[in-house]
């Protein structure tokens, strides 16, 4: 081990849509987790890792923290809650409010149990005055007790070098746990999967994306080793549902096929040649079986 090289694990938690995704993505300077404005777009934790000249650091980006309403609900608390205790920071993002609503208060409740020091990190101060960013960290302070609190902008990157230097300066000295290029644990098939999934929720109604699975059933690379054949099944819970994602004269499914594409290819550095299709699988969100065949395993948490 060198000698004052330092290492760790931190979970990034909050509830839905504040940025998580956004800031993981940012801080390892990679797309790795997907991003959309809808409620449930990261279902697993995702493991990313940065690597610099004092240490490393391996993040984990979680499920949103709310109530659940049903067994996929119940796997992404678990997957969220689990970490809490694990690892040795956590980064707790929310918004410059003063309003702390239902969803923040749930998660007081579980911090406040919690040994593992814990940062403040107030995101969005792109689009916040600074007079509400101060009162949001005086309403919060009242809270609970932070080992820091700063503020950043996820989006933009402003001051997520202040909030790296803060991390390790709670972290200590530790081994390498992976190879200094790696950036994700995840596999490149559930990465590309996720990819199709982003481009479902950013392209379709409200309603339907978080009925939304997909499974890459086939991901080969030709012998000429410059194009990979991917076949993947959208799965969702409505007759109704599969007729909106493959829209008019199959205007929307090509359409989520062909931005997905362009990051594969980015991701893959190679041609891609990606095929949909769509599948109705009834309630599969609260069937333990089907959740285990799409990748939200509990006994693998």
């Amino acid at each position: 081990m060198k000698k004052g090289f330092k290492s760790g694990f931190v979970t990034i938690i909050g509830r839905p849509n504040v940025g998580k995704s956004t800031l993981m993505n940012q801080l390892i300077g990679q797309k790795i987790a997907i991003t959309s404005e809808k409620a449930q777009t990261t279902r697993n934790r995702i493991q990313t890792v940065y690597t610099c000249g004092e240490g490393q650091l391996v993040f984990l980006d979680t499920p949103g923290i709310n109530k659940a309403k049903n067994k996929l609900g119940d796997y992404m608390l678990l997957a969220a809650e689990r970490t809490l205790n694990e690892v040795d920071l956590i980064l707790w993002l929310v918004e410059p409010t003063t309003f702390i609503g239902g969803g923040e208060q749930y998660i007081i409740e579980k911090l406040q149990n919690v040994k593992t020091p814990i940062f403040l990190v107030i995101n969005k101060m792109d689009k916040a005055r600074e007079e509400d960013i101060l009162k949001a960290i005086v309403t919060y302070k009242d809270k609970l007790d932070f080992a820091e609190v700063i503020p950043v902008s996820a989006l933009e990157g402003t001051n997520t070098e202040d909030l790296v230097d803060s991390i390790f300066q709670y972290l200590p000295e530790g081994p390498m746990y992976y190879d200094e290029d790696t950036v994700t644990d995840q596999p490149e098939r559930q990465i590309v999967a996720e990819l199709v999934r982003e481009k479902a929720l950013r392209l379709l109604n409200q309603e339907i994306p978080h009925g939304i699975a997909v499974v890459i059933e086939r991901m080969k690379v030709r012998k000429s080793g410059d194009i990979v054949d991917i076949e993947a099944v959208i799965v969702c819970e409505r007759d109704s549902h599969k007729g909106i994602i493959i829209g008019k004269n199959g205007a929307m499914i090509k359409e989520i096929g062909s931005q997905a594409r362009v990051e594969m290819e980015n991701l893959l550095d190679m041609r891609v040649n990606l095929k949909l299709w769509v599948k109705v699988r009834k309630d599969w969100r609260d069937s333990d079986m089907l959740l285990k065949n799409y990748g939200y395993n509990k006994k693998e948490l």
